[in-house]
This record gives structure tokens, C-alpha cells and sequence, in this order.
């Protein structure tokens, strides 16, 4: 893992980085219905290779990689990893795991795996310990779709990572739709950047998984 300071005299955005993260703390949040079609359709699972899709499109650009170090000083991340939530029926609790980020399809889902059968019965707040500090958040609310969604933080505006929650999926004449809730700092994200992870995002939805 490496962290970059970013050179603010030299960064192109370092006037909105400014202005949305000093003088208008400024998060925003949206929903996009993602179409699933040929993932139902390959019998993927669908938690797993969500996790690998967002993880991919999150680690192709760098304003997703970015974070506040301990120091308060902005930089940016050389890789991130998800950090998911998992259900506890008997308690009905949460519970938080990390799986290290591999652009290996199969190697990713294959360590996924190995993850949930060793913490995923653990009902501590952290299922699997030592959380790196280079991960982006991801749950999913599979009893309920949603069309607006959002996450009040009321010490977050110093929270530079993505926020994913995703919804039940459902359908829609022959396709199948599922609810992404995505939360984002203004300070490295605009609109522009939001909606490119999105279009990237089901771009390889749409692609066979054997090309995975």
C-alpha cells in the first residue's frame, strides 16, 4: 500500500477540493438502477462479483482512492479494497469484512469465499480484523428496493472514500434492475466523475463473465 500527498500547489482541483471541503462542506448522494441481466443470467453470484466490479471501477481512478492520512494531509491511495457488510440472521446484526482487491475475477470471488468461512460467523462490529486503512464501504439491503437513499454522517465531511449501498434487485420487463446507492465528497467528486464510474461500472455488466 501507498499513499501519495497530493502537491496542492500543483493540482488542478485544488480550488473546488477547497471550496467543498473548507468553505462548503458539501457530500451528495445518488441512485442508479443497474441492469443485471447477463449477471442472473451467468448465475454469477451476485454479492462477490459486485464487490469485483465496484473494486475495478473504483481502482481505475484516482479521485475513488482518495483519504484523509491520520496527519489530516489528502492523498491518494495506489490500490483500495472493499469493506462489506455481512447479515447475522440470529441476531440480526452486521457485521464488517475486507477482501484484498485482485484484478483476478476467480482469485477475488475464490479469497471472498475463504473470508466468509472464516469470519463471517463472528458478530463483532469488525468480523475480520486489522482493516487496512486504504478500503471503501459497501452493504447491500436485500429485503427492499429503493429509489433515494442516503447517509447522514454527522462528523463525514472529512470522509473522502466512495460509500456503495445497494437495494433488492427486481424486474423490469425482461431486464433485471438493481438499486445503487452511491455517496461521494464534492471535494474530489463531481458530477462528471460519478457518472463515469457508473457507465464503466455497466460496461463490464454488460460484458460475458467468461471474459472476466
Amino acid at each position: 500500500m501507498t499513499f501519495t500527498k497530493v502537491d496542492q500547489e500543483t493540482w488542478p482541483r485544488k480550488e473546488c477540493f477547497n471550496h467543498y471541503f473548507t468553505q462548503v462542506p458539501c457530500t451528495y448522494s445518488a441512485v442508479f438502477n443497474l441492469d443485471i441481466t447477463v449477471l442472473r443470467q451467468r448465475g454469477a453470484k451476485l454479492y462477490p462479483t459486485m464487490l469485483y466490479l465496484l473494486s475495478t471501477v473504483v481502482n481505475r481512478h484516482q479521485e475513488f482512492r482518495m483519504a484523509c492520512n491520520q496527519a489530516g494531509e489528502v492523498g491518494i491511495y495506489d490500490v483500495v479494497h472493499p469493506c462489506y457488510t455481512i447479515f447475522h440472521r440470529d441476531t440480526e446484526t452486521f457485521s464488517n469484512l475486507w477482501t484484498a482487491y485482485t484484478p483476478d475475477y476467480k482469485a477475488f470471488c475464490a479469497a471472498y469465499e475463504q473470508d466468509a468461512a472464516l469470519y463471517g460467523n463472528c458478530h463483532g462490529l469488525l468480523a475480520r480484523p486489522d482493516t487496512p486503512e486504504n478500503t471503501f464501504p459497501v452493504s447491500m439491503l436485500p429485503w427492499a428496493s429503493f429509489q433515494s437513499f442516503n447517509l447522514n454522517l454527522q462528523k463525514g465531511y472529512d470522509y473522502l472514500p466512495p460509500i456503495f449501498t445497494m437495494g433488492k434487485f427486481y424486474r423490469e420487463g425482461d431486464n433485471i434492475l438493481l438499486p445503487l446507492a452511491v455517496q461521494v465528497h464534492h471535494a474530489v467528486c463531481d458530477g462528471f466523475h460519478l457518472c463515469r464510474l457508473v457507465n464503466e461500472l455497466q460496461e463490464l455488466l454488460d460484458k460475458p463473465f467468461e471474459s472476466l
